[in-house]
């Protein structure tokens, strides 16, 4: 019969240290040799099943704690060292395991010490930026990705590049496409770079919303595009030929270090070119205003999705003709904030956009309805606001669709020139913060974090409505 071998060494010198016993004295009442021991305690042996009886009968030892793995430990462990500051230490999981068997408190401090770092790295980044809005600049950085630059430098901005809004204008009145802006913008291609667009099945395209093939001049779709998306994409293509000089010279302004973050600017501003193509300045300002800036009138008019339409409201501050300055906000069911814009720039220190009760977060409940109400930041200030949810591309049978939350506001001394600003104001105002960490509203029902520039209020005696009272 081919006995159980288990190596647990560390255990076995760990209940012979809590019994104050000398590995000869343990090896005596085991019958076997002192040497034997150390052996097994370096787990250059195995705990056999006839010994792991022995220590059972004649040290009462629950057989559990010999035999039991420290899993929970080596998970928390690998957590740990999945750290981009740790993830190169380790070669595997093998020293994590003998770390969390050998010396489990070990284990359970760095575990610990872990924890507290990221909630003080998290702290430390709440401040920084709340230092940052008071003006006070710090040195405190994380590690920043390009998207991350392009985002510090596009967000604080105003959304309008006046240079692209006028070449877009030009450009679409030289194509005179009628009612029929996706055939013009084929012919062009066609006609003038010899570009041909061709829509692909899901199969031949499974994981590309759009592809340009520079051998054979073909722009490729994907079938899970609607008609909107697709003539945004076609409208992208074109504009990146057509007003090619004018991208280039609003990215240059940007100055940004690295040419990743340039890539990535340089897709956002075709985006904003593609916007201003397909939503001329003056026609759609002018229509927007006789609908007193109903997004759904006007992406009727225009043959453009929600989004597109709610977008380009945030880009009209042409110099004498301007309209209110909308902000977007785009942020998925988890909560992530996808995108930020404004037309003064987004509002970050007097909106944030962080708070969980904005009717952003409540619009994934009521999919495809408009939700529109007024808010209240702690000073005082308030702002009308607009959700509705949007679907990405087309999804088959069985696959999740990707839907995210787009939220457009104003300040609520503009609502009256809208069409929602009646129906918020009917309601009374919801109290919403920037964010959590920054809001200090007591009896909040939806607080999510303790604000950081308050301490916690812990007593056992009282329970207050948030889990995160603070004094």
């Amino acid at each position: 019969m081919v006995e159980n071998k288990i190596f647990a060494g560390p255990r076995v010198r760990r209940i012979r240290n809590g019994l104050g016993l000398t590995q000869t004295a343990m090896a005596e009442a085991l019958s076997i040799s002192p040497s034997y021991l150390n052996l097994i305690e370096r787990n250059q042996r195995p705990l056999t099943v006839q010994l792991l009886l022995r220590l059972a009968s004649v040290y009462k030892v629950d057989m559990e704690d010999l035999q039991g793995e420290a899993g929970g430990s080596v998970a928390q462990l690998k957590e740990v060292f999945a750290d981009p500051l740790l993830s190169g230490e380790l070669p595997g999981d093998l020293e994590l395991v003998e770390v969390a068997d050998a010396a489990p408190n070990v284990a359970g401090g760095i575990v610990k010490l872990y924890r507290a770092y990221r909630e003080q790295a998290a702290r430390l980044s709440d401040l920084s930026e709340l230092l940052a809005r008071e003006g006070r600049a710090t040195s405190l950085a994380g590690a920043r990705l390009p998207i991350d630059e392009v985002r510090e430098k596009l967000e604080p901005r105003p959304n309008h590049f006046e240079a692209i809004e006028a070449a877009a204008e030009a450009f679409h009145a030289a194509l005179a496409p009628g009612d029929d802006l996706t055939g013009a913008l084929k012919t062009w291609l066609k006609k003038e770079h010899g570009v041909v667009v061709r829509l692909l099945p899901v199969h031949a395209m499974p994981t590309l919303r759009r592809r340009f093939d520079r051998h054979s001049m073909r722009l490729f779709l994907s079938e899970r595009l609607s008609a909107h998306d697709q003539l945004r994409e076609i409208a992208m293509e074109a504009v990146q030929l057509a007003l090619r000089e004018e991208i280039a010279a609003e990215l240059d302004r940007l100055a940004l270090s690295a040419n990743e973050a340039r890539r990535i600017a340089r897709f956002e501003l075709a985006r904003y070119a593609a916007h201003a193509l397909m939503m001329p300045y003056d026609a759609f300002l002018s229509a927007a205003q006789r609908a007193r800036f109903d997004v759904d009138l006007l992406r009727t008019r225009f043959a453009v999705s929600f989004e597109q339409a709610a977008i380009r409201l945030t880009m009209l501050q042409r110099p004498g003709q301007a309209a209110p300055p909308f902000f977007a906000l785009e942020v998925d069911v988890a909560g992530h904030r996808l995108r930020r814009a404004g037309a003064q720039g987004f509002p970050q220190a007097r909106f944030g956009g962080g708070c969980p009760k904005l009717n952003v977060h409540a619009a994934f409940a009521q999919p495809g309805q408009v939700l529109c109400e007024r808010v209240e930041m702690p000073d005082g200030a308030a702002f009308l606001t607009v959700s509705r949810t949007i679907d990405g591309p087309g999804a088959a049978f069985g696959e999740r669709v990707r839907r995210t939350a787009l939220l457009l506001g104003c300040d609520a001394t503009a609502a009256a020139e809208t069409a929602y600003g009646e129906a918020a104001q009917a309601q009374p105002p919801v109290a919403v913060g920037t964010a959590c960490r920054l809001c200090e509203r007591q009896g909040c029902l939806a607080r999510a974090e303790p604000p950081v520039t308050r301490p916690l209020g812990l007593d056992e005696m009282v329970a207050g409505l948030s889990l995160f009272d603070f004094q």
